[in-house]
């Protein structure tokens, strides 16, 4: 069984682990204002799973940051993520970091 959804900020970095989906992200979603304070990268590598709520939580996370006045990229998106990335057309909104380097 996966992990439930857990986070850490480390500099200007959020890391994401678990489970990103409708059934855990309610945490998150509650701290996401704090959460994303200088952020700069977002870090997906550890997701074991995420579903189309999740992705939407991805996509508010970098807005939040976009009104902070930064945008964030994400790091570690794993081959699955892209796959819901590009069904839901948001390559140009969720754009990884190593691609970019």
């Amino acid at each position: 069984m996966s992990e439930p959804l857990r986070w850490q900020r480390t500099a200007s970095t959020l890391a994401l682990s678990g489970k990103l989906d409708r059934d855990t992200l309610l945490s998150l979603w509650q701290e996401r204002e704090t959460a994303m304070v200088n952020i700069e990268t977002i870090d997906v590598a550890a997701l074991d799973r995420v579903d189309s709520a999740g992705l939407a939580l991805l996509v508010h996370l970098r807005e939040i940051a976009r009104a902070q006045g930064s945008t964030p990229l994400f790091s570690g998106i794993t081959d699955k993520l892209q796959s819901l990335i590009t069904l839901y057309n948001l390559q140009q909104i969720i754009v990884s970091a190593e691609k970019i380097a």
